[in-house]
């Protein structure tokens, strides 16, 4: 019989592991710790591999592209440094989908009742964003019956997007002023 850690124990592994990465500036020992990571995951290794590259893609190249135009202009560029952080990253956030798909967050923080109320609210916040999100897609999906050009799939992502972001500021406006008059805030 194992023995098995309760949820917030395992947020505490996790916040440890989180705040140790941050301590490890050679690229080897995160690649390492990176392999370990995947080999202990199981057999969701591959599927939290590929949205973690997936999700560090976009923000890094633009990050490491910036870093790289920059450098090079200054004359500073160092190819380790930018290993050192695409590697972390990728470890950070293959750990912390791992941790999301092996541990319920409410019963991970339900030693805290203001973090159950602030992870109850970010799940309802995910929960209406990609019910916004999926009924895009299905209403592109239901106007183009042939596969639509690469620009007019740029232009459903630039107006999901734009959608996104104002329907997650109104909501955090209604959120704010709800929590406030119910005293949560201390103005």
């Amino acid at each position: 019989m194992g023995y098995r850690l309760s949820a917030p124990a395992w947020l505490a592994v996790y916040l440890a592991a989180v705040l140790a990465i941050g301590f490890v500036h050679q690229p080897l020992w995160l690649a390492i710790g990176l392999a370990g990571a995947i080999a202990l995951a199981g057999r969701a290794r591959f599927r939290l591999l590929r949205r973690a590259a997936i999700s560090v893609l976009a923000f890094n190249g633009a990050v490491s592209l910036g870093y790289a135009l920059v450098a090079g202009m200054q004359g500073t560029f160092s190819s380790d440094y930018l290993l050192l952080i695409n590697v972390r990253v990728l470890l950070l956030v293959f750990l912390g989908f791992w941790f999301v798909s092996r541990v319920d967050l409410a019963a991970a923080v339900s030693f805290s009742p203001g973090l159950s109320f602030v992870v109850t609210l970010a799940a309802g916040q995910i929960h209406a964003l990609k019910r916004v999100a999926r009924d895009f897609r299905l209403a592109f999906a239901s106007r183009n019956p042939d596969r639509p050009a690469f620009a007019d799939r740029a232009r459903l992502a630039a107006a999901q997007g734009q959608h996104l972001l104002e329907k997650s500021v109104h909501s955090a406006g209604e959120v704010a002023m709800a929590m406030r008059s119910r005293g949560c805030f201390d103005d």
